[in-house]
């Protein structure tokens, strides 16, 4: 089924690849077939209309020269006209002054009066020519002018057939007709030529990407012939190379959560295993254990608690339950709570409010990630030190800073402090009970708000982290 699916997407690329690349041929042939058949038949008109207004102009000074307009007897005018006429296979009038045709070579209308605008343009001067496609003929008008005086004292009307240039452009369309279908088998192949070649990068790049629905592939694909299949190889590997990521992530969260849960267990079990081998326990001793299995039990229902809290933020920002709180006190209570355990340590805990703050929050989401903010701050703290936790706000969000005097992060340890079940000191987180996933609850909760957080530390001098969150919640 997948290998019909690839090949019906490589089949259905091609097949379109090859229509766009013998359009592309054979639309040109039409328009070039057409202009060119256009094009001689204009020209061939133009010429026929020339040649014969030539041989009309030779045929007026004639008829000048013999009076032909007075006595339209002369033979030799007469068989020049009809020669003229049967030449161009068409009809010619002589028409005097007066309107009145003297000679037609068809013999109907000698005798009568033709007043037409053509006839009386040419009287004054004006020659005229149309092609009227539609009949198939030329008319034109030639002047028959006086070599006296120089006035217009005739018109010679010509009416001639085009039938030979139709002639001439049928056999013109045949022959391209056939030029244009040897063209359009050739254009044809080369087009189911190329398309094939075209489109074999694409296939590879398809192969490639078929290959994820059956596992992972380390190697990396490069497909360079084109730019654009070079383009979809860089932004696969980089896919690849994410989701490598991410699936080395979920592996190492699921290896880190059975670890997390199992350590706990492991440690109740060897203590109730020892209560259970010693006979006539003695009171004091039964006491430590029960208490060092409560501790142990507290420890697992603390990762319970905190894993629950990250499945309910992967969840979508729906889930929040915004309403307008007054930060000041929300921060104020979350120290109140939070004091008892710095006095442990002789730790000063410091709240300073630059101004009154009310934002849009989801109240149970943001004293989550303040609490472990604070909290890491006290419990990686040193003895006798200090906390200090500010806030302020602008026009569009409100800050909170929770600065430390503590043992600080190392530089290479920065980057994946949000990372789940992350430590920077697993013995000594261990030994406060730190499951590692304070900050990513933390981190979750601020961009579900569309907040940022950001973090400055140096190890040995103490932390700082600063979250930004919109006074406005944005859905």
């Amino acid at each position: 089924m997948k290998l019909k699916k690839r090949g019906k997407f490589v089949n259905s690329l091609k097949f379109r690849l090859m229509i766009a690349l013998s359009l592309v041929g054979i639309i040109p042939g039409f328009l070039l077939k057409s202009g060119i058949i256009d094009s001689y038949e204009d020209r061939a008109v133009q010429q026929r209309s020339i040649d014969v207004s030539n041989q009309c102009k030779i045929l007026s000074n004639q008829i000048c020269t013999y009076g032909y307009l007075v006595e339209p007897t002369s033979e030799m005018i007469n068989a020049e006209i009809e020669q003229l006429a049967g030449m161009y296979d068409g009809r010619l009038m002589v028409i005097d002054n007066a309107f009145k045709i003297i000679k037609d070579t068809y013999v109907l209308e000698e005798g009568k009066t033709i007043v037409s605008e053509e006839v009386i343009k040419c009287f004054k001067g004006e020659n005229t020519t149309s092609y009227i496609k539609k009949n198939n003929y030329i008319q034109l008008t030639v002047p028959i002018i006086d070599t006296i005086t120089k006035d217009s004292v005739g018109v010679i009307l010509v009416s001639i057939s085009t039938d030979s240039i139709r002639d001439s452009i049928s056999i013109l369309y045949q022959k391209a007709s056939l030029l244009q279908f040897g063209m359009g088998i050739v254009i044809l192949t080369l087009a189911f030529y190329l398309a094939r070649v075209l489109v074999k990068p694409f296939a590879r790049v398809s192969n490639a990407i078929e290959a994820l629905n059956e596992g992972y592939i380390n190697e990396k694909i490069s497909v360079a012939d084109y730019t654009e299949t070079e383009l979809i190889s860089e932004a696969f590997n980089k896919m690849m190379s994410r989701m490598k990521v991410l699936d080395d992530s979920r592996q190492e969260f699921v290896s880190n959560v059975s670890h997390e849960l199992k350590t706990p267990l492991t440690s109740m079990k060897v203590l109730a295993d020892s209560l259970i081998a010693q006979e006539d326990v003695q009171a004091e001793l039964y006491k430590e254990f029960m208490i060092d299995i409560t501790q142990e039990i507290d420890r697992e229902n603390k990762i319970i608690n905190d894993l629950l809290s990250l499945v309910k933020l992967d969840k979508t920002s729906a889930d929040l339950n915004i309403a307008s709180v007054n930060i000041n006190e929300l921060l104020e209570l979350i120290l109140k709570r939070l004091r008892p355990i710095a006095a442990k340590s002789n730790i000063e805990l410091i709240f300073e409010s630059f101004r009154p703050v009310t934002a849009e929050v989801d109240e149970v989401k943001i004293t989550l990630a303040i609490s472990n903010l604070v909290e890491n701050a006290i419990k990686y703290n040193i003895e006798n030190g200090w906390v200090h936790v500010s806030l302020n706000a602008d026009h569009k969000y409100f800050y909170i800073k929770v600065a430390d005097s503590g043992i600080g992060i190392p530089e290479e340890s920065v980057e994946h402090i949000y990372e789940r079940f992350y430590r920077v000191d697993k013995s000594h987180s261990r030994e406060i009970g730190g499951t590692g996933l304070g900050l990513s609850i933390t981190r979750n909760a601020i961009l579900m708000h569309r907040g940022a957080i950001k973090v400055y530390s140096k190890e040995g001098e103490g932390t700082t982290f600063t979250v930004r969150v919109p006074l406005n919640y944005i859905s």
